[in-house]
């Protein structure tokens, strides 16, 4: 699973929270090293999808140069963000943890 952490977990402390439910469900969780904002910012991205395009080109790279089973973050606009930076299907990990459990 590829994980995309995102600004709010980052702020409330929860990144490491938010790996372990990966790992509840996947027996690899990978986090980007690129990974950081991705300037969706509510609507932002929709506006103006360029920058989003550039925040989160390094990690989309990262991404794409690699294979994942699944694609997770835990903000609906992030998970839009990336699904448009990256060509994949990012959806909410608590809507993987119900799906797979």
């Amino acid at each position: 699973m590829a994980l995309h952490p995102t600004c709010s977990s980052t702020q409330l402390g929860i990144n490491d929270d938010l790996v372990a439910l990966g790992k509840a469900i996947s027996e690899n969780v990978y986090v980007p090293d690129a990974w950081s904002c991705c300037a969706y910012a509510g609507d932002r991205g929709a506006i103006h999808p360029e920058l989003t395009e550039s925040a989160t080109r390094a990690e989309a790279d990262e991404i794409k140069s690699q294979q994942f089973d699944r694609y997770a973050s835990c903000n609906r606009t992030c998970e839009i963000g990336m699904s448009q930076s990256t060509g994949k299907n990012y959806q909410h990990i608590i809507e993987l943890v119900n799906e797979l459990s």
